[in-house]
């Protein structure tokens, strides 16, 4: 099967975007893909703000991208775009660092007046960067995100199908199978 980035753009130890991703994580991998997940938040800062393309870990980080078939991308909205974090990391990589690859876009955020956010702040430059196919992302609401005491996340149910049907149609996009697990939460 193919090999699925999952990328996370928050800076946030305590992330709902981070932790909704490694629960679709789980759904890549049962549906047969090998799923590298990647926190930009684990990127030494100097790398990041000198904007340091030769340092070891953001070449590192360009060869992770370089191996994979398929790149889930996760941000937290903030302002109608984004996470700073995130496009620090998409600035230093290669211009074409996402050709011929299937990319999922996905968001969380407080409101609904950032659900454009996909479409008009990030699929652009996914798109300039080369992706082949960004398949349909998804915008879900940081309260339909619940983290319990125990580290178990829940998501509402309308969310969890949505979030399902549209990683399934990015397994697909990379050659998966259908998926049998019942859409959980």
């Amino acid at each position: 099967m193919a090999t699925v980035l999952s990328v996370s753009g928050s800076p946030s130890a305590t992330s709902r975007t981070a932790r909704l991703l490694r629960h679709l994580d789980d759904r890549l991998r049962a549906q047969g893909h090998e799923v590298i997940p990647f926190d930009v938040r684990s990127l030494p800062p100097a790398a990041l703000l000198h904007a340091d393309f030769a340092h070891p870990a953001i070449v590192e980080t360009a060869a992770l991208f370089e191996r994979a078939d398929g790149i889930v991308i996760g941000t937290p909205v903030y302002k109608a775009a984004y996470s700073g974090l995130l496009k620090s990391l998409l600035d230093l990589l290669p211009q074409y660092a996402l050709a011929g690859k299937t990319v999922l876009p996905l968001a969380t955020g407080g409101t609904t007046a950032h659900v454009l956010a996909i479409d008009y702040a990030l699929r652009p430059v996914l798109n300039s960067m080369g992706a082949a196919h960004i398949t349909p992302g998804w915008f879900t609401l940081d309260r339909d995100i619940t983290v319990g005491d125990d580290g178990t996340l829940t998501v509402a149910p309308g969310p969890t199908e949505a979030l399902a049907q549209v990683t399934d149609q990015f397994s697909l996009a990379l050659g998966g199978r259908p998926t049998l697990l019942a859409a959980t939460g």
